[in-house]
């Protein structure tokens, strides 16, 4: 078996392009299986977005601060103790409580729900959602976005030669095509790099 296409995803959960993108990456492992793989790295928008200047990190406040979305970042590394199949079950977790609930992400209550939606082990996702050294992989995942791919907003992907590009998509490309536009995106982001941008006229 040749080896899998591994494409790099950074994200953040309360983006509703992520929500619709995560979807369709779903509809396309599902399809590919074993020939692709997609790792999912933090990108805190509430850090691109923050006023107080980039020596200011999300990821350095004490636990007392309220933010959007820091702790369903917290509880993705927690999550990733317990195996990928346990990240990805907290990932779609969270994404429903948010873009389908319409759950307040930023509470440590509604990711205590998330993990126990995904199956995960509670004690231990507790015990590792308290463990703050797990805070420096959400910085390094933000950092080596900027430094290494100019990372601006989410979901971006990027691929193994270092190619990456950012797409917006809402709603998700429909179950029966998600191949297609899947092989259509590599195509234009891998194959053709003179291509530096293609953006949709609307009025969003």
């Amino acid at each position: 078996m040749s080896n899998p296409l591994v494409v790099d995803v950074y994200y953040d959960y309360l983006c509703p392009y992520v929500y619709a993108g995560s979807l369709w990456v779903r509809d396309v492992k599902t399809a590919l299986g074993d020939e692709i793989e997609f790792v999912w790295h933090s990108f805190p928008l509430e850090q691109v977005n923050s006023p107080e200047g980039p020596e200011w990190k999300l990821w350095e406040q004490p636990d007392d601060f309220v933010s959007r979305g820091l702790y369903a970042f917290r509880g993705a590394e927690a999550a990733k103790l317990q195996g990928a199949d346990a990240f990805i079950n907290y990932h779609y977790a969270v994404l429903e409580a948010r873009h389908v609930e319409d759950k307040n992400i930023g509470r440590k209550t509604v990711i205590l729900e998330a993990a126990r939606a995904a199956g995960l082990d509670m004690e231990a996702f507790e015990t590792a959602l308290a463990d703050r050294s797990l805070l420096a992989n959400i910085g390094k995942d933000y950092e080596t976005a900027i430094a290494e791919h100019a990372v601006f907003g989410t979901p971006t992907f990027v691929f193994p030669g270092g190619q990456a590009a950012y797409m917006k998509m809402r709603p998700k490309a429909p179950d029966e095509d998600a191949v297609a536009v899947w092989n259509d995106f590599v195509k234009m982001v891998v194959d053709r790099p003179y291509i530096a941008e293609v953006k949709r006229p609307s009025a969003d």
